[in-house]
């Protein structure tokens, strides 16, 4: 090496990083991701009706459609949405909308929509994101249900809590299973043994089941916060196990290494070194399982709602959507009520598991950049 050149160094985080970009799948996903955050923060403002409006006269109205061209009759360019005729099948009895090309709603950017609520708990505020001009007039971009409700508006709450009970179920079990894995891996012995005897307990029970028992445990005069808590709490007590596995694997082959055996050797505790030495080590590792962990508990409280033994109404998850949409009536007369839900969940999912393929493989020193 000449006298001039130097060498770039780059820490361990910044190698990870580079690795991750390069991986465009994933980071187109995690670019997803925060996009559905984002829309659960700003749910209130995205949201052109409150989950819980209804509105009788228009029972699973279709999905609309945005005209997006100068409608050529004085109203001026902007976006429209044309109104409903409603018929009735004389040989069904059916409600049957058809379009009315000459009933026009003019929409507009952060207009008054008459629905109060507080902006990010700062200020009390009416306006929406994109709502018609006039309060009144329907605007069901993805349909309504049997009620009336607008299924964009109860998808874009529904993702609030979807979300979130998986992002703090993971936490939850991440400080579970890290805590268990470490003290199993470092201190060996009888600990170890019986932290992996329940671990296994709770491995050899059929999954669902088990969600089924311990969801239909929860006292039936609990109120939805109290239910939603709970399933939090139940999702999480089962979702620890592979993460204390992987753990204890990783603590048991770092727990020789000579910067653990210096530490050890200059007084530290050991308590002190697991927490300063072995587990930093190890931060890769456990974002990468987290996030791979934080679709396996969408799936939980989606299946749990389904089924109707996790989160009722009146609170709004995808599950309780998809619970809502199964009887044979909605599927055929209104589909939208069961294919707007699922393709959330489908696309959450997928961009969380694209999202923790990235970052795995990003983590690992051994594996080469794609």
């Amino acid at each position: 090496m000449s006298r001039n050149q130097t060498v770039e160094l780059k820490s361990a985080r910044s190698l990870m990083w580079t690795r991750f970009r390069r991986h465009r799948l994933a980071h187109v996903s995690l670019w997803i991701i925060v996009g559905i955050y984002l829309v659960a923060l700003l749910a209130d403002v995205i949201a052109p009706r409150p989950a819980g409006d209804y509105d009788v006269d228009h029972p699973y109205a279709p999905p609309q459609s945005i005209t997006l061209t100068d409608p050529g009759d004085g109203r001026g360019f902007g976006l429209y949405v044309h109104g409903y005729t409603q018929e009735f099948d004389e040989v069904s009895w059916n409600r049957e909308y058809v379009t009315d090309e000459e009933e026009l709603h003019k929409l507009g950017l952060f207009v008054p929509s008459g629905h109060d609520y507080r902006f990010l708990g700062l200020f009390e505020t009416d306006r929406k994101l994109l709502a018609p001009e006039d309060a009144d007039a329907p605007f069901y971009l993805l349909g309504a249900d049997s009620n009336g409700r607008d299924i964009f508006s109860r998808v874009i709450y529904g993702t609030q809590v979807s979300m979130s009970i998986g992002l703090i179920g993971v936490v939850l079990s991440l400080v579970i299973g890290v805590t268990l894995g470490a003290l199993a891996g470092f201190f060996r012995g009888p600990l170890d043994t019986a932290i992996q005897r329940i671990t296994e307990l709770f491995m050899s029970i059929p999954t669902l089941p088990l969600w089924m028992a311990l969801a239909a445990a929860l006292p039936q005069h609990w109120s939805p916060l109290q239910v939603y808590f709970g399933i939090t709490v139940l999702l999480s007590l089962i979702g620890w196990t592979s993460l204390s596995r992987e753990v204890r694997g990783r603590v048991l082959s770092l727990r020789s290494e000579d910067y653990v055996v210096s530490a050890r050797l200059d007084g530290a505790s050991r308590f002190r070194v697991i927490r300063r030495h072995i587990l930093p080590s190890l931060t890769s590792h456990i974002i990468a399982s987290v996030t791979l962990a934080v679709p396996a508990m969408i799936l939980a409280e989606t299946s749990l709602s389904f089924l109707g033994l996790g989160l009722q109404p009146p609170v709004v998850s995808w599950g309780v959507l998809l619970q809502e949409a199964q009887n044979v009536r909605s599927v055929i007369t209104a589909p939208w009520l069961l294919i707007v839900p699922s393709a959330a969940v489908v696309i959450a999912t997928l961009a969380l598991n694209f999202l923790g393929d990235g970052l795995r493989d990003a983590a690992d020193p051994y594996g080469g950049a794609r």
